[in-house]
């Protein structure tokens, strides 16, 4: 029974720290159960598990607002109990109504003895009552829920003077760990509890009118008054902020002070005369980010660059001049790609885009030249031992390539500068191995992103980067409309769509068909890119799975479409006599490159594809595409997705097809994404959408997430404050040696195997 086992400590317990672990003060048994429900370990991790709401005295729960399937805690009044004999079985059902004064929930018990509810819960009683939502002959219920009693008639008790406070905590919980029980073990561990050093020095308390720690610990627990509780999570918040903050600004600070080989612009060089040959002007914003990347280069210490814009803003132009000018101060750059497809996919444009630049010692080069080295598991014998020694001697001053370039028999003659496209596919490891193939092991480094980042995110998650960002689109780029088919509603308009795409073919066109999953012998989830990386292929049964909320996706019955069912049916049906090609992770890496080929020569109509074309196909010619249960996708990926039509003169147009009803979760992310083809407003949607843990996931290198009450949209002001008292303090202190609890807070935060994580995200 929880808060304390019997077979515990001995009274009085010792004081704890938060970092002591809970079962020195609540016992084994206590700690187990705690672990398995939350994975709480330490005292601290108990009182982090903040509550979720709180119930003033007398002030009941609106049951109008529950929902099925959601674990509740609710505080209401019981209007009347009443049972009946089950006719199946022996025993009886038992039948609490409780309501809020307007709508009303029923308790729902099995007893084989009678009915001890009459004299437990009878009329008039208020009580805390716990259990997951469910509906019966349309009536709300819980089933055999956690019930604790909190009227006047409980007096002089001593579950009375646990609830004796008017403010009532609440807290996530479950059916073996209830609401009550959690608050409980709470209070035991603040009777003895010694928080320590406080992480935010007392000049910034003052200056930002906070609270000290060990007040707003107990005060978001056990708070006086609505006003106690509000001090002490804007007090706790902004721990998590200027902890997170401060860690980052030491790793600013060090890449600062580590020295480099500066990269200097050289000219009449290759990038000069790659300017030349460009058959399109630049964009403002594009000059704007290639000139700062260009003066990082130069510096005799490391660029850490995010490099972030609208789908096709022309980013790959900025990495090719990044990639010139290290190449024309004697070194050499690498651009690591998360997949086979998008890896060729970089070779070919850049190839395409240097044209006898590339050429190096071949018939047709220019006078000035380097050679461009694709590198990756699919390439045969010969071709991969011409890369591997075009690499190694210097003769390839920009080498493409995939997860290959980690390997240990790659090697560099002077590597200069790394470009990681789509950085959120590589895992930290995976992009240090490479940064250490740097003769110095600290070359310059690009990030890139086609997926729009809003600043909180952008201070929290990428925060040890400078960022640059091009949001506007090149000259010549065609719009993309962006329609919702409500198969399931209006299936004459799926019907249209097939139309459509017939129409587009006709006129000399191209299409995408997109499917959540591969299909045939697959098992949903396990599917990996073909090249064997996590890539876009991944996610939801090879590719899909939302981002954010909503309902479980294609419509109940059947499991979501995959390509290697509806491209036959296609063939045979509405697109018959097309040519129609299939693309999917599980096809060896030469099979998707000739497709790709294929379709970007003309030769298919109609390209049936998983997620592996979202990020980095470049085909003017396509300008239809078809996403199938669409709700599948998450909001940024879906923008990724449409981002490979209209690439030429033509306009784009985008069908995003669902079963999923109107008015529903799902279909209102749809329309949000046909509303706006505005990649930063559809990536606020998109991070509001999804729990604060996964978004900084990877930032994190895998840990709990450190945010409980900080959220990155609503809290932005208070990031970016954060932020300025953490990097003037990391300025005057470095090492935090005066700063004894803040650095335990950090230490506390990168957990002892993450020591290294910072130095090398």
């Amino acid at each position: 029974m929880v808060p304390r086992d019997t077979d515990g400590p001995a009274y009085p317990a010792p004081m704890v720290t938060l970092r002591d672990p809970l079962d020195r003060i609540l016992g084994p048994k206590a700690g187990k159960t705690f672990d398995e429900a939350f994975g709480i370990q330490a005292v601290g991790d108990l009182l982090r598990h903040y509550p979720r709401r709180y119930h003033q005295r007398g002030e009941l729960t609106d049951l109008g607002s529950l929902r099925d399937g959601e674990h509740v805690t609710v505080l209401a009044q019981v209007v009347s109990v009443r049972s009946y004999r089950m006719t199946r079985r022996r025993g009886d059902v038992i039948e609490v109504t409780v309501t809020d004064g307007v709508h009303k929930l029923v308790l729902t018990f099995f007893s084989a003895r009678g009915n001890p509810w009459q004299r437990r819960l009878p009329p008039g009683t208020h009580g805390l009552f716990s259990g997951e939502v469910s509906s019966f002959r349309n009536k709300r219920q819980l089933v055999h829920p956690d019930c604790e009693v909190i009227s006047a008639d409980e007096a002089g008790t001593e579950l009375a003077a646990e609830y004796a406070a008017q403010i009532i905590p609440v807290y996530p919980a479950t059916r073996k760990l209830a609401s009550w029980r959690i608050a409980k073990c709470i209070r035991t561990v603040l009777d003895v509890l010694d928080v320590g050093d406080d992480p935010l020095p007392a000049d910034i308390r003052e200056r930002r009118g906070l609270v000290g720690l060990a007040e707003a610990i107990r005060a978001v627990h056990v708070p006086l008054d609505d006003q106690d509780w509000k001090r002490a999570r804007e007090r706790l918040k902004w721990d998590e902020a200027f902890v997170l903050q401060s860690a980052l600004a030491q790793r600013r600070r060090a890449a600062a002070a580590l020295p480099a080989t500066p990269r200097p612009a050289e000219p009449g060089g290759l990038a000069a005369a790659f300017d030349e040959r460009l058959p399109f002007t630049l964009t403002e914003g594009q000059r704007a980010a290639g000139l700062t990347i260009a003066t990082d280069l130069a510096c005799a210490h490391p660029m850490h660059r995010l490099l972030q814009g609208e789908v096709g803003s022309g980013k790959t132009v900025i990495a090719v001049r990044a990639m010139l000018q290290v190449v024309d101060a004697g070194g050499q750059a690498a651009l690591l790609a998360p997949t086979e497809v998008l890896a060729q996919q970089h070779y070919r444009s850049v190839t395409d885009l240097l044209g006898p630049l590339a050429q190096a010692g071949r018939l047709g080069a220019a006078e000035q030249a380097t050679r461009v080295a694709l590198l990756t598991g699919a390439l045969g014998a010969q071709a991969r031992r011409e890369a591997l020694l075009d690499a190694a001697s210097g003769a390839a001053g920009i080498v493409i390539g995939t997860h290959a370039l980690l390997q240990e028999r790659v090697q560099f003659a002077d590597l200069g500068l790394v470009v990681v496209d789509e950085q959120h596919r590589f895992g930290v490891e995976q992009r240090d191995v490479l940064r250490e193939k740097a003769q110095d092991g600290r070359p310059h480094v690009l990030v890139m992103t086609a997926t729009p980042i809003p600043r909180t995110v952008a201070m929290t998650v990428y925060g040890d980067l400078d960022v640059s960002t091009l949001s506007e689109l090149p000259a010549g780029r065609s719009p993309i409309a962006t329609h919702v088919v409500p198969a399931a509603d209006k299936p004459r308009y799926l019907e249209r769509a097939w139309e459509r795409v017939r129409e587009e073919v006709e006129h000399g066109r191209q299409a995408y068909v997109v499917c959540p999953r591969i299909g045939g012998d697959e098992v949903p989830g396990s599917e990996p890119d073909g090249d064997g990386t996590a890539g876009p292929d991944d996610g939801a049964a090879d590719g899909g799975g939302t981002d954010g909320g909503g309902e479980p996706g294609a419509a109940a019955g059947r499991p979501p479409l995959a390509v290697l069912d509806l491209a036959p049916e296609l063939e045979q049906g509405p697109l018959k006599g097309l040519r129609v090609g299939v693309l999917h992770g599980r096809l060896r890496p030469d099979d998707k490159d000739r497709l790709m080929r294929d379709f970007a020569a003309g030769a298919i109509d109609v390209l049936v594809a998983t997620t592996v074309i979202e990020v980095g196909v470049d085909v003017p010619n396509a300008t239809v595409m078809v996403v199938m249960d669409a709700e599948r996708f998450g909001v940024s990926q879906l923008h990724q997705l449409r981002g490979r039509v209209g690439r030429g003169t033509q306009a784009g147009l985008c069908l995003l097809v669902t079963e999923m009803a109107d008015g529903s979760s799902s279909r209102e992310r749809l329309d949000a994404v046909a509303a706006t083809l505005d990649g930063f407003r559809l990536s606020r949607l998109d991070l509001e959408q999804r729990r604060e843990g996964d978004v900084l996931g990877a930032a994190q290198a895998g840990r709990k997430s450190s945010l409980r009450l900080l959220t990155l949209l609503r809290d932005e002001a208070l990031i970016g404050e954060a932020r300025d008292e953490a990097s003037a303090l990391v300025d005057s202190d470095p090492d935090l040696d005066r700063h004894p609890g803040l650095a335990a807070a950090i230490s506390e935060l990168l957990g002892p195997d993450q020591a290294e994580f910072l130095e090398k995200a």
